[in-house]
């Protein structure tokens, strides 16, 4: 007869070696296939496939249907509607498809299997993604508008970013704008493109505008883009003392490139900015 000590002894040893495994309430379970795994694991770089197989275990008196699902990572099973008998187990395989663009670390997915009545149970996959961090962004597309700056900001590292904006503009009697760097809200992951935009209600009514917008993230990404434009009200250009209006705009123009060339020191040809861009709201 065993001892009450050793009958303790025994039942802890059977907890700490127990595998867990996800039970659903019609008594059927999931759980990775091969035993002694509570979730599953994988490791693998960007752009490659991983394999394994799930099983799924009726110990009840009656046959069972669950599709399989997965969230997190992309994942395909070789048959998502499975039918398993009274008392059988039935395994099924599947990949991890690691996209090329993934950012490496790691990485939670889920895998749900959901009878014919809603009843269901999961299983963690827990991914690792080997490769170097690399974070760098590019800002693109920037235009003036009547109330905003557009511009697009893409992701062209391996990791997700959360960026920072800084926006300077200088107008022909100095600067305009001046926004320092802050945190912008949003998230952006590898290879993504996010179109923003930052409001200005309040720029110049007639002025000629150098504008440079500057975007960092954590690990050393940043970029810049500049734009010139002008802007010129043209409803007042078209009523009532349009001409002195319009005149007052050509000069201001002559007068922004003229400073233009004294600032390069270059009197005789003119250096108009690589990504200048005209719109109809405001020029």
């Amino acid at each position: 007869m065993l001892s009450t000590a050793r009958v303790l002894c025994l039942s802890l040893l059977a907890l700490l070696t127990a595998v867990p495994t996800a039970t659903a309430a019609g008594g059927w379970t999931v759980a990775p296939a091969g035993g002694g795994r509570p979730t599953f694991y994988a490791e693998g770089e960007p752009g490659t496939t991983l394999q394994d197989t799930v099983s799924v275990t009726n110990p009840t008196g009656r046959p069972i249907t669950v599709r399989l699902q997965a969230t997190g990572v992309p994942i395909t099973f070789a048959d998502t509607g499975v039918g398993v008998p009274a008392r059988t187990r039935a395994d099924i395989p599947f990949t991890v498809n690691v996209p090329a663009t993934a950012a490496p670390g790691d990485h939670t997915a889920t895998i749900t299997a959901r009878d014919t009545k809603g009843r269901e149970a999961t299983v963690r996959l827990q991914l690792h993604i080997a490769g170097p961090a690399l974070s760098a962004l590019t800002i693109e597309y920037v235009a003036v508008h009547a109330t905003g700056i557009t511009y697009e900001l893409v992701n062209r590292g391996t990791t997700p970013l959360t960026p920072k904006l800084a926006v300077h503009a200088t107008g022909l009697f100095g600067t305009v704008l001046n926004r320092t760097s802050r945190t912008l809200p949003v998230q952006l992951p590898p290879g993504q493109r996010l179109k923003l935009t930052e409001p200005w209600p309040d720029h110049p009514t007639l002025d000629a505008v150098d504008l440079r917008l500057t975007v960092t993230a954590t690990g050393g990404a940043h970029d810049t883009a500049d734009v010139s434009t002008r802007f010129v009200p043209w409803e007042a250009v078209a009523g009532t003392g349009g001409a002195l209006t319009a005149g007052a705009a050509l000069l201001l123009v002559r007068l922004r490139r003229r400073r233009r060339r004294t600032d390069e020191g270059d009197e005789t040809a003119e250096h108009p900015c690589t990504q200048a861009e005209l719109t109809g709201a405001v020029m």
